[in-house]
């Protein structure tokens, strides 16, 4: 028996498009689902970086038109084929020339029409699914148009699978945008549909109408169902929450190898820890940190949002580095971050190293070089950081939410085990006390070995998540 048709829909998918982790996993989900035999597709917008890197390598399917209410939009599928997975691209100069997100109204007529054009595509191709696995808000509105305008065609058996990944975004509009766009009739702008706030609601469409909801880990999952996390969509979870399960994400473990990853100075795996030492020399000297090699290196590859704990990094950052270690981040975002940050390195030359951006080579080589990965997140939803450093042997030093309760099994002083450090407060003071003893546990080697190859011989691979996925599409299909 063949496995279930999957298309797997999302705004961005490595390695063609990235802001951020959702293209990790819509990049590596369908790996592993297509080993335990599902027939997998992406769908993605046609990006102006996908048409840069890989015009030459797209095949036109089809070009047709897209119905935006009184609008006529041009609609261009094309595809290719890499690593064993199809992907379709969604082409469209008006909407996707230009920047990924494009921010407010813009952005909610975007995705709107991304969207629509999922639907009339699936007419199109030559693949009927089974299921259309949609991801965050940009996403949303394809279970509702699906079952409220889509019902009476061939497509009725479609069933739809809802992933949040993040659910403080949400694409917000006025109802008047949304119904300009997708025709939507007035009785569904209401609390139980689209409504949320006195706006329009595309990632609550998505949690209305798809026939089952997830989340990206077990204890998210369990977060959202109250006010702190769950950004108003909290009493939709309550009423659905039968139809909601928290898989945790993992990492491509092909490509996040330490034995193979050619970004590294030298390769190496739990037989030779001994070799992660010319990584931490390295990073030493990008960095021009002039501590021991011998003391440890704290990092951060972060996104620089209060989400990410920041704000407990800068209450204790300057008292830390009057100890024998060095910190190094890589990250962007927030002003006020960057520009404290800034301040860090100017004033701690050779006990600071910061790189504002983002470089690929640079967050493997930081986590290769790393002694501890710093995440004290207000809220994770799953995070990956945290699982890449591991397998790089890093450490990371976490606070006790989301998806980082749920991958980091904090050190026992008892027993001496664990793969990382944890703490449970949101408290620059709770995270400070942590880290001293990460310190403390720096310097006990025997201890330090054991929880760094305790940390690389994890299977944090998508394997597991994968058939956690696939039995959920045999349970709906």
């Amino acid at each position: 028996m063949s496995g279930p048709k999957i298309l797997l829909v999302a705004s961005e998918a490595l390695p063609f498009v990235k802001t951020g982790g959702l293209a990790d996993v819509v990049g590596a989900l369908p790996k592993y689902l297509t080993a335990l035999g599902a027939d997998v597709r992406v769908m993605i917008p046609k990006h102006s970086v996908v048409k840069e890197r890989y015009q030459d390598e797209l095949e036109q399917v089809a070009v047709s038109e897209v119905h935006l209410g009184w609008r006529r939009k041009y609609l261009g599928i094309q595809t290719m084929v890499l690593d064993g997975i199809r992907y379709y691209f969604i082409d469209n100069e008006d909407y996707f020339s230009g920047p990924v997100y494009r921010g407010g109204d813009a952005e909610s007529e975007q995705y709107m029409y991304f969207c629509r054009a999922v639907l009339e595509s699936v007419k199109l191709i030559d693949f009927t699914p089974d299921v259309i696995h949609c991801n965050d808000w940009q996403t949303g509105m394809i279970p509702m148009l699906l079952r409220t305008q889509y019902g009476l065609t061939a497509m009725n058996s479609i069933r739809t699978v809802f992933t949040i990944h993040n659910i403080k975004f949400q694409g917000m509009m006025g109802f008047g945008l949304m119904q300009d766009v997708l025709e939507i009739p007035d009785r569904y702008y209401a609390p139980r549909y689209v409504e949320a706030n006195g706006c329009a609601n595309m990632m609550k469409a998505g949690l209305v109408f798809a026939d089952r909801i997830t989340t990206v880990s077990p204890t998210y999952a369990k977060e959202i169902l109250h006010p702190y996390f769950g950004m108003g969509m909290e009493g939709m979870l309550h009423a659905r929450r039968a139809d909601l399960v928290g898989i945790v994400n993992g990492i491509d473990v092909g490509e996040f190898d330490p034995r193979r990853d050619p970004a590294l100075a030298v390769n190496y795996d739990t037989e030779s820890m001994n070799l992660k030492w010319e990584n931490k020399k390295t990073l030493r000297n990008r960095f021009g940190l002039k501590a021991s090699i011998y003391d440890p290196v704290i990092c951060m590859v972060t996104r620089m949002t209060p989400q990410k704990g920041l704000d407990l990094v800068q209450n204790v950052l300057e008292e830390l580095l009057h100890s024998d270690l060095s910190f190094v981040l890589l990250g962007s975002g927030d002003r006020k971050y960057v520009n404290f940050f800034n301040y860090i390195a100017g004033k701690y030359p050779g006990k600071a190293g910061i790189y504002i951006g983002y470089s690929e080579e640079l967050a493997r080589q930081i986590y290769a070089g790393g002694d501890f990965l710093l995440m004290p997140s207000q809220f994770e939803p799953c995070g990956l950081s945290q699982m890449i450093a591991q397998r790089y042997g890093t450490l990371p030093i976490v606070r006790e939410t989301g998806g980082l309760v749920d991958t980091v099994v904090p050190y026992n002083r008892f027993t001496k085990e664990g793969d990382g450090f944890s703490f449970g407060a949101f408290n620059a003071h709770d995270m400070q006390h942590v880290i001293r003893l990460a310190l403390e546990v720096f310097r006990d080697k025997p201890t330090l070995n054991r929880l760094k190859k305790n940390a690389m011989l994890k299977d944090n691979s998508f394997m597991g998540s994968a058939k956690q996925y696939l039995d959920l599409y045999e349970e709906i299909g």
